[in-house]
C-alpha cells in the first residue's frame, strides 16, 4: 500500500463529531474548578484578617491554586478535540482488496408471508440478509429475489448500502409471475457469479434464504452443477416451521383472509429435506433457522472457510494525516506543569 502525506491545515475535519458531546462534561469540570479556586479563596478570608493571612498564607499559596485549576482546565477541553479525530490533508492510498463474492437469494413467493416466523419469513429472511452482508466486511454481495421467475436486483458490489436498500424493497408483490422457482434462481446466481470477473472457484458462495418450497425446477440438480462446474457453494436457510407450519394471510379488499385451495386453507411448512440436499449436492451446508432467531455473524464467519479470496484491483482511497496526538500531548504538558506548579510554600502551607 502506497501513501502520500498530507500536510496539515488543508481539508481539516472531524473524523468523529459526535465525541463534541464530551464538550459538555469538560466545560462543567472547568467551571467546578472556578467554583472551588474562588471557595477556597472566601475560606481562607474568613480563617483571618488579611494582614494574619499574608503571614501565615502568603499570596502565592492562592495564585497557584488559581494557575493550577487554569492548566487542569485547558487540559480536559483540549482533550475534546482529541476525541474528535481531527484530520487534514489531501493524501491518497493505493488499497488492494481480497474479498469473496456472496450472492444472497431471497424467497420472496407467498409462503414467504406465512406468520410462523415473527413477523412473517420474508421479513425474517431479510432481517437474517441484511445480518448476514453486515457480519461479511468487504466482501462483494449480490441481490436475487424469486419467486415463479427469478430476478437479479444487485449486480455483485463492494456498496453494502445500495444492497439494503434493494433488499428492504423486496415484497412478493414485485415478482412477475407467482410460484416458487429454486432451481432457476440458483442458475441464475451461478451465472452472475461466473461473470463477475473472478476466477473460476476462487470465493464464489451463493446464500439462499427460503421455506423450501419448490415447483419441480430441480433445484438440487442446480447446485450441483454450481459446484462441480463452477466452483460456487451452495447454503440454504431454512425458514419456517416445518412441523406444523402456518396459513399465509392475503389481503381482500382490505379484509385480510387466507389462501384457499380447493375449497380448504392452504398451510405452508417449511421443507428442511430439500433445502439439505440443495446444501449437500453445492458443497455448502444447511442452517435451520426454523422460527427461531439465527447467528448470521457466525455463518459468516463459515461462508469463507476453506474458499480463497480474490484480489481485486487497487483503488485509490483519499486519505488524511490523524492530528488527534498533537491536543492529546498538549495536553498532557498541561497536566505535567499543573504538577510541577503544586506542592508547598516556604511557609509549609500546602496549596
Amino acid at each position: 500500500m502506497n501513501s502520500t502525506m498530507p500536510w496539515p491545515g488543508s481539508g481539516f475535519e472531524f473524523a468523529q463529531p459526535q465525541a463534541a458531546f464530551w464538550l459538555l462534561p469538560a466545560l462543567g469540570g472547568a467551571v467546578l474548578l472556578g467554583w472551588l479556586v474562588f471557595w477556597r479563596r472566601d475560606a481562607r478570608a474568613r480563617l483571618a484578617s488579611a494582614a494574619l493571612l499574608s503571614k501565615i498564607a502568603p499570596a502565592v499559596v492562592g495564585a497557584r491554586s488559581t494557575r493550577r485549576a487554569i492548566l487542569t482546565a485547558i487540559a480536559m477541553l483540549l482533550l475534546v478535540p482529541a476525541l474528535m479525530d481531527p484530520r487534514a490533508g489531501q493524501g491518497t492510498e493505493s488499497v488492494t482488496q481480497r474479498s469473496i463474492d456472496v450472492m444472497v437469494v431471497v424467497d420472496v413467493s407467498r409462503s414467504m408471508l406465512a406468520e410462523d416466523a415473527s413477523p412473517n419469513r420474508l421479513a425474517r429472511a431479510k432481517q437474517f440478509a441484511s445480518d448476514l452482508v453486515e457480519s461479511v466486511g468487504s466482501d462483494r454481495v449480490g441481490l436475487i429475489e424469486f419467486a415463479g421467475v427469478p430476478s437479479l436486483r444487485c449486480p455483485l458490489t463492494f456498496n453494502h448500502r445500495s444492497f439494503r436498500l434493494q433488499l428492504e424493497s423486496l415484497s412478493p408483490q414485485s415478482t412477475i409471475r407467482g410460484g416458487s422457482m429454486l432451481g432457476d434462481a440458483i442458475r441464475l446466481a451461478s451465472s452472475s457469479l461466473g461473470n463477475a470477473g473472478a476466477a473460476q472457484g476462487k470465493g464464489k458462495v451463493i446464500v439462499i434464504f427460503s421455506d423450501g418450497e419448490d415447483m419441480e425446477s430441480e433445484p438440487v440438480e442446480a447446485a450441483a452443477v454450481a459446484a462441480t462446474e463452477h466452483g460456487i457453494r451452495v447454503v440454504t436457510v431454512g425458514i419456517g416451521d416445518a412441523r406444523e407450519g402456518a396459513r399465509i394471510p392475503i389481503d381482500e379488499r382490505g379484509a385480510r383472509k387466507y389462501v384457499v385451495h380447493e375449497g380448504e386453507e392452504v398451510w405452508s411448512r417449511m421443507n428442511p429435506t430439500l433445502l439439505k440436499e440443495v446444501a449437500d449436492a453445492g458443497n455448502g451446508y444447511f442452517v435451520e433457522a426454523g422460527a427461531a432467531q439465527a447467528d448470521m455473524v457466525q455463518l459468516a464467519g463459515l461462508l469463507a472457510m476453506g474458499l480463497e479470496r480474490e484480489s481485486r484491483e487497487p483503488t485509490e482511497v483519499l486519505s488524511k494525516q490523524p492530528l488527534f496526538q498533537l491536543f492529546a500531548a498538549l495536553a498532557l504538558v498541561l497536566l505535567v506543569a499543573e504538577s510541577l506548579v503544586g506542592g508547598r510554600t516556604t511557609s509549609g502551607v500546602t496549596a
